[in-house]
């Protein structure tokens, strides 16, 4: 009968083992997960700021908005005119504090992240956010979220970067 007990006994220590072994993994694997959801998330914010940015400067005169909440409701006109319904938070820093990407004759023509995390993403980016495949051949162990840069260039007629 002890014979058995101990049997029992060993194989709950090596099941607690093997579960003690196998958190780490799940720990990493969750991690990886969470930092992948917010790749996605920085993709599809950073987009939608482009995309109003573009409809800012093609919906009047011709110029970059000098601030982000410009886009909320566009001051330029006497009605309510939104080119986005709020600001969108970068991912990484929780925060809508958006690194901003000034164009040379003033105003906003694009953001990028704060972070200085490198990407897992690196191929495999859709429409205007191809140009990040480029960049991540050729800044490899280099390249972090701050080089995202989501702009709009109306000489290319389109959202690009």
């Amino acid at each position: 009968m002890s014979l058995q007990r101990g049997y029992t006994y060993l194989l709950v220590l090596f099941i607690v083992a093997l579960l003690g072994a196998s958190l780490p993994i799940a720990g990493e694997m969750w991690a990886t997960a969470k930092q992948r959801e917010r790749e996605a998330d920085l993709l599809i914010a950073g987009d939608a700021i482009r995309r109003a940015i573009a409809s800012y400067y093609t919906s009047g005169p011709a110029q970059y908005p000098p601030k982000l909440e410009d886009l909320i409701k566009d001051p330029r006109f006497p009605e309510v005119r939104r080119h986005l319904r709020q600001l969108y938070t970068d991912p990484f820093s929780g925060t809508t504090e958006w690194v901003l990407i000034n164009s040379p004759r003033g105003g906003i023509m694009g953001v990028a992240s704060a972070s200085e995390d490198a990407p897992l993403k690196r191929t495999g980016f859709q429409g205007a956010d191809q140009v990040f495949e480029a960049q991540a051949l050729r800044l490899k162990d280099k390249l972090r979220y701050r080089d995202y840069e989501f702009i709009y260039d109306p000489a290319m007629g389109r959202v690009v970067r």
